[in-house]
């Protein structure tokens, strides 16, 4: 199944591609890790094969945003429990606000996924269960015209892949290996699970 390491390089490729267009993928909302160590799970919007990025949507306001732009080093774990693999990303995290990744990437969201950032910010104090949403769009699609004030609130967070250890379990007996960026190449090597 996977004799080369190129053979598993095209698999990493296609498990990310998969995960960012099909909602249904175990890999669609892997976990992601900041600097400070904090993991949160995220929907991967996109990502781009020749650049090795990978494209998550955030709020301005999240605490997260901040660490990010302090200290860029991410972690990305991901796992297909039915294929039966792991793949453990690390990478430099940037954030884009006014950027045209940012504009075309909320300019295909829809309203409702737009309202999200509208509300207060992540982690904002509440004296009860809240939405964060202002009671007006807790059900209604806000118009267009309602979402003007969101935009701000809106960003793309890029993650640059810079290394990949990838797991195959299997009763066999397990492999593993992992690729490295080296400039514009990759250095890869197996490795003992």
């Amino acid at each position: 199944m996977f004799e080369t390491l190129l053979d598993v390089r095209r698999d990493v490729s296609e498990r990310l591609s998969e995960a960012a267009r099909d909602r249904k993928s175990a890999m669609h909302v892997p976990t992601v890790i900041t600097s400070d160590v904090d993991a949160r799970v995220m929907v991967l919007r996109a990502f781009d094969g020749d650049a090795w990025t990978l494209r998550f949507h955030t709020d301005t306001r999240a605490p997260k945003v901040a660490v990010i732009e302090n200290d860029p080093r991410m972690g990305v774990l991901l796992y297909d429990k039915a294929a039966k693999v792991q793949l453990r990303l690390r990478g430099i995290g940037t954030i884009l606000r006014e950027d045209p990744v940012t504009d075309a990437a909320w300019e295909s969201s829809d309203n409702f996924a737009r309202r999200c950032y509208l509300g207060q910010g992540p982690g904002a104090l509440s004296d009860n269960a809240t939405t964060g949403l202002p009671p007006e769009f807790e059900g209604p699609e806000p118009s267009d015209e309602d979402l003007i004030p969101a935009r701000p609130n809106f960003a793309v967070l890029r993650i640059e892949v810079t290394s990949v250890d990838w797991l195959y379990l299997a009763y066999t007996g397990h492999m593993r290996a992992q690729f490295e960026r080296a400039g514009g190449d990759w250095v890869s090597r197996w490795v003992s699970p």
